[in-house]
């Protein structure tokens, strides 16, 4: 792995899956930005706007921008140059969208390396099994996916990929120069919800996963701060 893509900083990525921008804030003024940073998804971005981001940005956070833009190549590379504009330490396209607008959403933020947003490809959704992906047309194993994925995505010199840390470990033998951002990250005492394809922080981080997107594990716990302080504990080398 490259010292431009080597995993630095937190480890850890809050998901600030939250209805309701005054709740998420909240949950942050309990987080630690030297043990984290945090994701803002669909439902937040939505409602909270590049407003939230500024919030999360002045509290000392780092941001991955988890929008998943997936469109064609033009209008996915107007989306992340805006997102790039906002600051945010990372974004992420659907790498099912095609080389074309990998290539562009690559070129519209700048080169791999610079001081611009780690561009991230989401390969299989952690909700997704083998037979989910047949209903949808494709005849492939989810390991067989995510490396024809994985394949584009790094010929269109995108940072890494997001993928379950079940595929974490087959990553980072085909594709030891790209980060893994894993979602589906679970305690071993906590409910599965709606993940397929899960795995605990210290398993995962065995496995080969970059970074850790963890949500309910931490957002719904009595106490946030002390679970992420045991997580970040945990997974120390």
């Amino acid at each position: 792995m490259s010292a431009e893509t080597s995993p630095n900083g937190p480890r850890i990525i809050v998901a600030l899956d939250k209805p309701d921008v005054d709740e998420a804030l909240r949950l942050c003024d309990q987080l630690d930005p030297q043990l984290c940073r945090v994701k803002v998804g669909n439902e937040l971005f939505t409602r909270g706007g590049p407003g939230v981001l500024n919030e999360l940005h002045r509290a000392g956070f780092e941001v991955f921008l988890d929008l998943k833009f997936h469109d064609i190549p033009n209008t996915v590379a107007s989306a992340c140059a805006a997102a790039a504009d906002l600051g945010v330490w990372m974004l992420n396209v659907h790498a099912a969208g095609g080389k074309a607008m990998l290539k562009a959403a690559r070129d519209a933020i700048g080169p791999a390396g610079t001081n611009v947003p780690l561009l991230i490809g989401v390969t299989v959704l952690t909700s997704l099994t083998e037979s989910d992906l047949n209903d949808i047309g494709v005849a492939a194993s989810v390991d067989s996916q995510v490396l024809r994925l994985a394949s584009l995505a790094d010929d269109a010199r995108l940072d890494g990929l997001v993928c379950s840390a079940q595929e974490a470990a087959l990553l980072a033998r085909e594709r030891p120069h790209l980060l893994s951002v894993t979602p589906g990250i679970r305690l071993a005492s906590d409910d599965a919800a709606d993940q397929r394809r899960i795995m605990t922080p210290q398993r995962a981080i065995e496995s080969g996963a970059s970074y850790l997107v963890i949500g309910r594990s931490i957002t719904a716990a009595p106490d946030p701060a002390d679970v992420l302080r045991r997580i970040a504990a945990d997974i120390q080398p």
